[in-house]
């Protein structure tokens, strides 16, 4: 059965004389011969600076399923008012693919790129082009110098922040944490604390999945850069993302050997799924499904995992599923976030596509797709009122607040021949039983 989104499209290449193809499921709407979409029930005053604009544009990302569905229908106003016909394809392999189809001369008009090392990647080797004017002004007016300097390279804008997640949440079910007496743990003992007590009732505390298709080990990755902000702090996490030390340093070894605590931990993991072994195999879309029935009782996952329930899941303090934040190693710490979020990339200059380019990083878009839910962008202008998401409230409420300190997904920084290919690849050698040491001295030796 289509999407709604898809049966949406339907109508209107019904309407318009179009045509829809569903391809590995994608949806593309193809222009009709000249017809003009139904706007009579359309706002089309935001989009008037890009009115009668027309063509086509192809946009690349690695967002599917239901988040492709409120991707595709958070830009369906602006298609309709401006007559951009707009491509999407999302895809599982896309950190591994989008390299290959822009060396092979293939690249989409627009990719939604979640590391700012593939992205800088992309514009050493020519195929990027540095935002347009407009992009330029909605980006510096909207994020912050942060933000903005993750798309830089050599001094110009080649992107746009898109949206923003947390990846230092851990998720529970609080129903069960009521149920069994359980606290949310506040330093990362009491956490400790609390798997042991969940154990020694015979529920394994911790589900864990690493399996992600061609991007299979970047869980792991959270579980290590959420560890080093913990023992080491912002300077050394920034020092070994620049490698201004070596990958192999001991305080990245001290990181992993937090980390080794639990997820290495037979009596801890893998919830139903099996033991350690089970990591590797495990998907991370499927590894926090258990919380549901009291399979495990925590789970570390990006804010953006929410989308991953079922619509009959209530998600909030007290019902079925929430999170809290990973604690600090002592109370009354500092509390580092890490997280990241998507950068909209162009590799053509066309008119529609810089249309459609400045569109995505307004804050007019910005609100329309958090409207839709699961979702929440670092855009200065975001109405946090329009966030009906448990999840997405509590993702905004931590990253909007003024004590909070945010440091971008390591790995994703990082080259992408290092961060998004054999520190991922190293992850899997570890959980399957390679040492520490090993593993640090093998990434190492592939920095470039």
């Amino acid at each position: 059965m289509p999407s709604p989104v898809n049966r949406r499209l339907m109508a209107a290449a019904a309407a318009t004389g179009g045509l829809v193809l569903l391809v590995s499921g994608c949806s593309y709407l193809s222009g009709g011969d000249g017809g003009t979409a139904d706007t009579s029930d359309i706002d089309c005053s935001p989009y008037e600076q890009w009115e009668d604009t027309g063509g086509t544009v192809s946009i690349y990302a690695s967002i599917r399923d239901e988040e492709g569905d409120r991707l595709e229908e958070s830009w369906a106003d602006f298609a309709a008012c401006t007559g951009i016909t707009v491509q999407y394809e999302g895809s599982g392999e896309f950190e591994a693919q989008l390299p290959v189809r822009l060396d092979g001369g293939n690249a989409p008009d627009l990719a939604f790129i979640p590391q700012p090392g593939l992205l800088e990647r992309a514009a050493e080797d020519g195929h990027a082009v540095p935002v347009a004017d407009g992009v330029q002004s909605n980006v510096e007016s909207g994020w912050s110098e942060d933000w903005q300097g993750y798309a830089t390279v050599d001094g110009d804008l080649y992107g746009s922040p898109l949206g923003a997640n947390m990846k230092s949440m851990v998720w529970y079910s609080p129903t069960f944490f009521t149920e069994n007496g359980h606290e949310v743990p506040a330093t990362w003992d009491e956490m400790v604390e609390l798997s042991d007590t969940i154990a020694a009732d015979g529920t394994k505390p911790w589900c864990v999945g690493f399996e992600s298709g061609d991007a299979t080990g970047w869980p792991g990755t959270d579980w290590i850069e959420n560890a080093l902000l913990r023992t080491s702090g912002t300077d050394v996490y920034h020092d070994w993302i620049a490698h201004d030390i070596p990958f192999d340093a001991p305080e990245v070894e001290e990181a992993f050997d937090l980390a080794d605590g639990i997820i290495r931990n037979e009596d801890y993991v893998n919830g139903t799924f099996g033991g350690v072994d089970s990591i590797a195999v495990t998907s991370f879309q499927e590894a926090g499904m258990p919380l549901l029935d009291g399979g495990c009782a925590l789970y570390l996952m990006g804010s953006f995992y929410g989308a991953q329930f079922e619509d009959d899941v209530e998600i909030g303090e007290d019902a079925d599923i929430y999170g809290f934040v990973l604690p600090p190693l002592e109370a009354d710490a500092e509390v580092p976030i890490m997280g990241g979020g998507e950068f909209v990339v162009a590799f053509d200059d066309r008119d529609e596509v810089v249309a459609m380019h400045e569109y995505l990083s307004s804050g007019e878009y910005a609100n329309q797709r958090a409207s839709l839910g699961s979702w929440v962008s670092a855009h200065q202008d975001l109405d946090q009122s329009v966030l009906a998401d448990p999840t997405d409230q509590f993702t905004a409420e931590v990253l909007n607040d003024p004590d909070t300190v945010f440091h971008f997904d390591g790995s994703d920084a990082m080259p992408s021949s290092v961060g998004t290919n054999v520190f991922w690849s190293g992850m899997v050698d570890w959980v399957t039983g390679a040492d520490t040491a090993t593993v640090l001295e093998s990434v190492e030796s592939a920095w470039p």
